[in-house]
């Protein structure tokens, strides 16, 4: 009898869902807060320092931040980000500001103001300015002046008599950050543009408390510093030890393209599922949907700032949500093929794929805990949104997924229909035949894969042989997170050459190390230099390149002590990836699964780096963000596999002799398969639309996710399950027979939905 209220009850939840989705989704794509990656602006990194002996605290650091915040106000930035990193150290990022250059000289200028004497002798400070006392006014000739209110019209007199008595060098010299030892009144008064900002003659005795800065001002530059003064000094020295700033256009031309890539990604996905998995594949694509909605608006939620590598990572996330469909609808198709009805093979098939997706997640959710401690801005961002993925992916293809699809199975619509599965009745077997899961023929019977071990085990010696000399010749063409210096990335309308972009350089008395054109139409220019460029220089080189090419540049600088720091950070990532992963798997399943899967992890990682090796691609912090995001892939592929060996395994409670150890390591790796090459190409999918239609800016991160990808399912169905039956193999020989009905209990007593 067909329950036509449960059908009634999907339709209304879908349309329910889909009404909310269609209403708000506009709101929340609005709301969202974009990177610099996404919009233009900056980022830099400062070292803080001390000041006349002073000590660096927590305090000291806290009045910085505040006295960065009053400087930001200043530019009128929306939502800006101070963040303080360490014991000496603030991230300030800045995304959407449209003039760099001032934000930059207003963050770092120290706007210590003092007047002096022809002699250079401190007679007032910053301190006897009243508070927001300075104002942005015109003299009598018209010109632009900042006006100055100071607390003491007595001090103010005092100071003017001591100046008039200096006569003939009776001037009141104003400076703005003044160095000692370095600068003198004597030798800036002989320069066309002397670095104090006035010098005004005094041949009378003031007694009020008003003072105004006449010098060659623009009316901007005047409210500029008015600004600057009311904000008020820096209580320490800022030094820039890491910074990168983005050109609107290219901004704007990133998330265009990374978006577009991610459409055509979702839309194949869509289109494969529902081609291979027929009906189920239709609850899959509504559940995607679901899911893109939900972890969109999560992170709306948390106020977090979308990055590049961001919506990457939800565009990698809906391949791997995949994965959750892909293996309970495998599941099912197996019950139903040893003669089960729909209703009690969706409830078998969802139950077994309850602890493969459970621990597959988990151990992506640990790589990406990892990636979000140890990494900076961008990478933290993804590892951010892959963590909101996996959750969410979790809740809406495991949990959501079930509802939905339930309704229809417990409706009996379904009921006798195994072709809306993707079954042919012809490959059913009778339920009085009593056919276990395990004894089902598939279309991968004919490999021997334990056979082929020592083949495999060869040809990956030797390719790790081959890829150690390619490195130690080679060596990795490190970006300039890792080696330090600058990086340029120049785009034109027309055609780039190399000579036309190092003239521009050369103008500005730079010279590149490396000139790289690329795209399509030889448009985009790379440039490397070895040293760090000062601020000033990148406001010049950057008002050049735009003037010379009509596009604002994008520069990057990274000093030599950061480099070292993100180098180390990396393989500190990589080593508590691994660590983690070898805790989690020995707890879950056995010590020789963990070995077996971090030794297939390292040796994906490895080719990963003999493969960029080779190319000479760059290595920057995304390709650690992609390497992390392979290792927790491809563990997330090696669990499945070993959950099903675990599984087959109990089910023959003891194994006696080698040959029982191989037929469940077969069986286990034929059974899972089919899931392995669906989930990988789905994932291949949205990571080759990230490689074509995607930004130049991630291009690196999407061919190593895309050669890890490939590398990581060899691994996990060629390589761990062989690791395991040799270590396996020698436990036998020691104990003679291994007994799994505990472990068989123990598997029972696994949380199931």
């Amino acid at each position: 009898m067909v329950k036509r209220s449960r059908i009634i009850a999907f339709f209304l939840v879908v349309l329910i869902i889909g009404s909310t989705m269609g209403a708000t989704t506009k709101n929340i794509l609005n709301n969202l807060k974009l990177g610099l990656d996404l919009q233009g602006g900056f980022e830099v990194l400062y070292e803080v320092e001390a000041k006349n002996g002073q000590k660096i605290d927590k305090d000291v650091m806290a009045n910085t931040a505040k006295a960065l915040d009053k400087r930001i106000n200043v530019l009128g930035v929306s939502e800006p980000s101070i963040q303080i990193e360490g014991n000496n150290r603030i991230r300030v990022q800045l995304a959407g500001v449209t003039d760099q250059a001032k934000a930059r000289e207003i963050l770092s200028t120290q706007a210590n103001l003092t007047f002096r004497d022809a002699n250079d002798v401190v007679k007032m400070d910053g301190t006897d300015l009243k508070q927001g006392g300075a104002k942005q006014t015109f003299d009598e000739k018209g010109a632009p002046s900042v006006s100055l209110t100071l607390k003491s019209a007595d001090k103010f007199k005092t100071v003017t008599q001591d100046i008039v008595n200096m006569a003939p060098n009776n001037v009141l010299v104003i400076w703005l950050d003044f160095e000692e030892g370095k600068d003198s009144f004597k030798n800036e008064v002989t320069k066309p543009k002397p670095k104090y900002l006035s010098a005004p003659t005094v041949n009378q005795v003031f007694n009020q408390n008003t003072v105004s800065i006449v010098g060659n001002f623009t009316a901007k530059e005047a409210q500029t510093l008015s600004s600057l003064l009311n904000a008020g000094a820096l209580p320490v020295k800022l030094k820039e030890v890491y910074s990168t700033s983005v050109g609107a256009k290219f901004g704007e031309q990133a998330l265009n393209e990374t978006v577009l890539a991610g459409i055509i990604g979702v839309v194949l996905i869509y289109l494969f599922m529902l081609f291979y998995y027929r009906f189920p594949g239709f609850i899959a694509t509504v559940t995607l949907s679901i899911y893109i909605y939900l972890v969109l608006l999560i992170f709306d939620w948390m106020n977090g700032v979308l990055t590049l590598p961001g919506i990457a990572a939800i565009i990698l996330g809906v391949g791997m949500a995949v994965d959750a469909n892909i293996i309970t609808y495998e599941r099912i198709k197996e019950e139903l093929k040893v003669g089960k009805n729909i209703k009690a093979a969706f409830e078998a098939g969802e139950k077994h794929a309850f602890t493969a997706i459970l621990d597959s997640n988990l151990t992506t959710i640990l790589t990406a805990a990892v990636l979000f401690y140890y990494g900076t801005s961008s990478v933290k961002g993804f590892a951010t949104m892959l963590i909101v993925s996996v959750l969410m992916s979790f809740l809406t293809n495991v949990y959501f997924s079930r509802l939905l699809l339930g309704l229809w199975v417990h409706s009996g619509l379904l009921k006798n229909k195994p072709s809306w599965f993707g079954v042919h009745p012809s490959k059913i077997k009778a339920i009085s035949e009593n056919v276990d899961t395990i004894d089902l023929p598939t279309r991968f019977d004919k490999i021997d894969f334990v056979k082929l071990r020592k083949k495999i085990f060869l040809l990956s010696a030797t390719l790790i042989v081959v890829g150690t000399v390619v490195i130690s010749i080679f060596r990795l063409n490190l970006g300039i997170d890792f080696s330090s210096g600058t990086r340029v990335d120049v785009q034109s309308n027309t055609p780039l050459t190399t000579e036309q972009v190092k003239s521009a350089f050369i103008k500005l008395d730079l010279k590149p190390d490396d000139v790289v054109i690329s795209g399509d139409k030889k448009e985009k220019g790379a440039v490397r230099m070895v040293g760090v460029l000062s601020k000033n220089e990148i406001a010049d080189l950057k008002a050049e390149l735009k003037k010379e090419f009509g596009f604002e540049p994008n520069v990057s600088t990274v000093s030599p002590t950061v480099g070292k720091e993100l180098a180390k950070n990396a393989f500190i990532s990589v080593l508590l990836a691994s660590i983690g992963i070898i805790l989690y798997v020995s707890l879950r399943f056995e010590m020789y699964m963990a070995i077996a899967a971090v030794a297939s992890i390292l040796h994906d990682a490895f080719f990963m780096i003999a493969i960029f090796s080779i190319t000479r691609l760059e290595v920057d912090l995304n390709y650690i963000a992609a390497i992390l995001t392979i290792v927790g892939y491809s563990n997330h592929d090696t669990i499945v596999t070993f959950d099903r060996i675990r599984e087959n395994m109990y089910k023959k409670k003891r194994l006696k002799t080698v040959q029982d150890i191989a037929e469940v390591v077969n069986v286990s790796i034929r059974q899972t398969l089919t899931r392995s090459v669906n989930t990988v190409l789905t994932v291949l999918v949205t990571t080759s639309c990230l490689m074509i239609f995607g930004s130049s800016s991630i291009r690196n991160f999407s061919i190593a996710l895309f050669v890890g990808l490939i590398v990581g399912v060899y691994s996990s169905v060629f390589i761990a399950g062989s690791l395991w039956y040799v270590m396996k193999c020698k436990e036998l020989k020691k104990k003679g027979v291994i007994k799994t009905e505990k472990e068989k209990r123990k598997y029972s007593d696994q949380p199931q939905v």
